[in-house]
C-alpha cells in the first residue's frame, strides 16, 4: 500500500498546472498597460503569465487575439464599473460626474495597476503596422465619449442641462479632461492632483452650461 501511495504522489507532482484564463489576462493586461502593445513581446507574455506559448496560441491564436481579450477584460473590470457611476438618477449631474471622475482618478493612480488609462497608454505607442489594433482601441475609447454623451442627453431630457446646449460638445470636453488626467497620472500626478482637476472642472460647470 505504501508503494502505491508513493507512486500516486509522484504522478500528481508531474501533473501540469490548469490554465487560469482570467489570471493570465490580468498579468498580460499589466504588461500591455505598462509597456504598450508594440513593446510587449510574446516571450514577455509567456514569462508573465506562466503559460507556455502553445497554450497561449491555443487560447488566443496570436498576440493580437490575446490583446483583444485583455481589452475586453479591462472594459469589464474597470471601464464598465466607472461608467456605472454616471447612471444613477438619484444623483445630480454634478454628483454623478464627480463620482465618475473620482473612480477614474482612483484607477489612474492605483498602486495595483500601471498609471494612467490602459487604452490611452497602449494606443500612444502603436506603430503604423498595427492598424487593426489601433482601430480596435480607437473604437473602444470612443465608447467612453459615447457613454458621456448618452448620460448628458438623458439629463438634458430631464431639464438639468439647457435644451440649447450641445451634449456632443460637452461630452468631447469632458473626454479631453479625462485624457489629460491619464497623461498627468502617467507622468506621476497623484490622486489629489487629479481631484484638483476634477474640482476645477466642476466649479466651472455652471459657466460651461451657459448657452
Amino acid at each position: 500500500m505504501t508503494t502505491d501511495v508513493a507512486s500516486c504522489t509522484k504522478k500528481s507532482r508531474g501533473r501540469p498546472k490548469v490554465f487560469d484564463r482570467e489570471v493570465a489576462l490580468d498579468k498580460a493586461m499589466t504588461l500591455f498597460w505598462q509597456h504598450g502593445y508594440e513593446a510587449t513581446s510574446l516571450a514577455d507574455l509567456v514569462e508573465a503569465t506562466g503559460a507556455k506559448a502553445p497554450t497561449l496560441y491555443a487560447e488566443f491564436v496570436n498576440k493580437e487575439g490575446l490583446f483583444r481579450a485583455v481589452l475586453d477584460r479591462y472594459i469589464s473590470r474597470f471601464a464598465d464599473k466607472h461608467e456605472a457611476q454616471l447612471f444613477c438618477e438619484e444623483k445630480s449631474v454634478e454628483t454623478a460626474l464627480r463620482d465618475y471622475f473620482t473612480a477614474v482618478a482612483t484607477c489612474f493612480t492605483s498602486k495595483d495597476t500601471p498609471a494612467g488609462c490602459f487604452m490611452i497608454n497602449t494606443s500612444a505607442t502603436l506603430a503604423a503596422s498595427s492598424k487593426e489594433i489601433a482601430h480596435t482601441i480607437k473604437s473602444r475609447h470612443a465608447m467612453q465619449e459615447k457613454t458621456l454623451r448618452q448620460f448628458l442627453h438623458q439629463r438634458q431630457a430631464k431639464g438639468e442641462i439647457p435644451a440649447g446646449k450641445s451634449t456632443d460638445e460637452l461630452a468631447q470636453f469632458l473626454s479631453c479632461i479625462l485624457q489629460g488626467m491619464s497623461i498627468s497620472a502617467r507622468e506621476g500626478a497623484s490622486f489629489e492632483t487629479l481631484m484638483q482637476i476634477t474640482n476645477t472642472t466642476l466649479r466651472l460647470w455652471p459657466q460651461i452650461l451657459k448657452v
